[in-house]
């Protein structure tokens, strides 16, 4: 097998959150179950935010309670602030991803926080797990996802260098992992190698992850990219469903079928089962009324 890229799931948070139908929690268990079936192993099943907001991710512990502890599994939950991650701690996700801004635009209208706030809010949450160290029940994982890297609607172009100095204050609070997303599908394949480069400078010791949207049909150009300059682990939506309800024009991400066929023809491997991420991608594009939405799911796999 050829060299492994994980493709973390990303459809049943940011898949459905800026869809128009709001499904029953049930129904988004049996999504994460779906996925996992199809060679999901690390997936983004909730989210953790107010439900007057983003009413599509209402109950996410109900969503937890439905999904029983699996071997080998990781699912994760997003979280915006200490109030979202206190909720994550009182369920069963193996992992926290907490959101963060590039922009005090962004960062202002989708948590109502500005860059230097939003720093000091994932400081109070990492000293506290400190202060959690060898308490019984061990914290959940935790990550940290940086939106608009690539570009912001309200603030505009992201420089390199807001980019690498805010990655060096995240990863010097302790986060292993941090994503560098691009939220609302600006990107283009030189301006990631750039910005992960600097990225890796700042932080040599962090793992980097990616999460392209396809808004303007350069995401899996930008995943080639960030493959090319030695990322193994990219986010990526079944169906291509999703976007952000905070980020005007913010559609569609990477569709995870897309991405698998397009690696793996590469010769790289992904542990995933192509015809049932076909399956998954159009069972769920029927239950949110838009049905086979990705080139894979329209055509097919081949050969």
């Amino acid at each position: 097998m050829g060299r492994f890229i994980q493709i973390v799931e990303v459809g049943p948070r940011d898949g459905l959150q800026n869809e128009k139908a709001v499904l029953t929690p049930d129904v988004r268990a049996d999504f994460v179950r779906r996925l996992e079936a199809a060679g999901a192993k690390r997936i983004e099943a909730v989210s953790f935010v107010h439900p007057k907001y983003v009413p599509q991710m209402a109950a996410a512990e109900e969503v937890m309670a439905a999904l029983p502890p699996a071997s080998g599994r990781s699912r994760i939950g997003l979280v915006l602030n200490g109030k979202g991650y206190d909720r994550a701690l009182g369920t069963a996700v193996d992992e926290v991803n907490v959101a963060m801004s590039a922009t005090d635009g962004f960062g202002l209208k989708n948590q109502g926080l500005n860059v230097d706030q939003q720093v000091e809010m994932l400081s109070d949450i990492m000293a506290g797990r400190r202060n959690a160290e060898g308490a019984p029940g061990a914290t959940p994982k935790l990550t940290a996802t940086l939106s608009c890297v690539w570009g912001c609607p309200f603030d505009g172009e992201v420089s390199v260098e807001q980019v690498s100095e805010l990655v060096a204050r995240i990863a010097a609070l302790g986060v292993e992992e941090i994503a560098l997303a691009d939220t609302i599908g600006v990107g283009d394949p030189w301006s990631v190698t750039r910005k992960v480069e600097a990225a890796r400078k700042a932080a040599p010791d962090a793992t980097l992850r990616l999460h392209f949207h396809d808004t303007r049909n350069t995401g899996l150009a930008n995943a080639y990219a960030g493959v090319e300059a030695g990322v193994n682990i990219l986010d990526a939506s079944v169906g291509g469903i999703g976007g952000c309800p905070f980020a005007p024009g913010a559609t569609g991400n990477i569709a995870t079928e897309d991405l698998v066929y397009m690696l793996e023809r590469a010769g790289f491997s992904t542990g995933y089962d192509l015809d049932k991420l076909i399956e998954s991608a159009r069972w769920i594009g029927d239950r949110i009324d838009k049905p086979r939405l990705s080139a894979l799911s329209r055509a097919g796999s081949w050969p």
